[in-house]
């Protein structure tokens, strides 16, 4: 079979390279370009990042990968689709005061729909297209669907992600590492001789000062407390984030964190831990994936953030929308971030953007 393995000049994909021709496949390296050398950002971003002007050097690791494995290797551009679906989706989105997860965009629109379409109309021939994701693929004969599981290893799942893939896009691809813990895998890379096996992993999407990308001057707003009181004032409310306690200079006798934003009004509004509690969320742009649509209350599992433990919640079905209760108050919840689902077994059954929340006895 022919696979083409997107390399990102790091250990995880390396490995996969790696493991896929030992199992007799015809390997071929891509790496995706995305960063935009015509911009001029104020600040630059620190190597461990996907979006980052330090692009050139995983590119000579992903190729001196490959020509260690002896396997034909490619660089697609895909600069003006990340530009147009991730960099424009972030900067929108912060400027209405909703946070951006766009690592989720990024997967569902770039890493596994951009790269290897580009690849193939570049001329470049394969069957399967696999990347170094910890998630685990399947096919349930019986839904007839693709499902996406956890990890096995927990700390490093990276399937809350990848809840947006659609079948299409599943029934194309392959993750060889989500039966491995990540111990195993550099385990692997140091007996393959790879110079990567020890090379840290990217933590940030973009690690400069997102204002470089926003490119906004700044804005002087109010912060305010729940009832209204004027604490002091800021310099834009998408320099902020729901759940944030650092970097808000005002003082108090005790922590405040941000707990609303107003984009109409520029405001912040801070207030206590337990001010910014929610019990309730609603979600748009729901998408399934490991099961069709659910059309019923369901109980289920929830994460909130990628490095949440699933939560126990219960699912309403309204159209294209949901209403998700959680049986236990939940903090930072964040207009923008992605609200993922899954059942007992680890299945990511599918999730949404989250478009609101609420405190019930609010």
């Amino acid at each position: 079979m022919k696979i083409l393995v997107g390399m990102s000049g790091g250990v995880d994909s390396s490995v996969v390279a790696c493991l896929l021709k030992e199992q007799g496949h015809e390997v071929i390296g891509a790496t995706m370009s995305i960063w935009d050398k015509s911009k001029h950002y104020k600040i630059n971003a620190q190597k461990d990042a996907c979006f980052s002007p330090h692009e050139e050097e995983d590119i000579k690791a992903a190729e001196a990968i490959c020509q260690k494995l002896d396997i034909p290797y490619h660089v697609i551009d895909c600069t003006k689709q990340y530009q147009k679906l991730v960099l424009d989706n972030f900067k929108q989105e912060y400027l209405a005061g909703r946070t951006p997860n766009p690592c989720v965009m990024c997967n569902a629109t770039i890493k596994f729909e951009a790269l290897p379409r580009s690849a193939a109309e570049q001329g470049v021939v394969f069957d399967k297209f696999a990347t170094g994701h910890y998630a685990r693929l399947s096919y349930n004969e019986g839904l007839k669907r693709y499902q996406l599981r956890s990890a096995v290893d927990g700390k490093k799942d990276q399937s809350y992600f990848l809840y947006r893939l659609q079948q299409e896009q599943l029934a194309k691809i392959m993750m060889p590492l989500g039966e491995y813990t990540k111990e195993e895998v550099r385990n692997i890379a140091r007996k393959y001789g790879l110079a990567v096996s020890d090379k840290p992993d990217s933590q940030d999407f973009y690690t400069g000062d997102i204002n470089d990308i926003l490119e906004q001057e700044p804005k002087i707003g109010n912060f305010v407390d729940k009832n209204g009181k004027i604490l002091g004032t800021h310099q834009g409310i998408w320099n902020f984030t729901i759940g944030q306690r650092r970097g808000l200079g005002i003082s108090a006798d005790r922590p405040l964190y941000v707990i609303g934003l107003n984009k109409d009004k520029n405001e912040v509004m801070l207030g206590y831990a337990e001010d910014g509690l929610k019990d309730m969320l609603t979600a748009k742009d729901l998408t399934w994936l490991s099961v069709p649509p659910l059309k019923e209350k369901t109980i289920l599992k929830a994460k909130l953030r990628s490095s949440q433990k699933p939560i126990t919640a219960e699912f309403e079905p309204d159209g294209n929308q949901g209403v998700v209760r959680f049986f236990e108050k939940q903090k930072a919840v964040a207009a923008g971030q992605s609200v993922v689902f899954y059942d007992e077994n680890d299945y990511v059954l599918g999730g949404g953007i989250i478009e609101g929340s609420k405190d019930v006895a609010d």
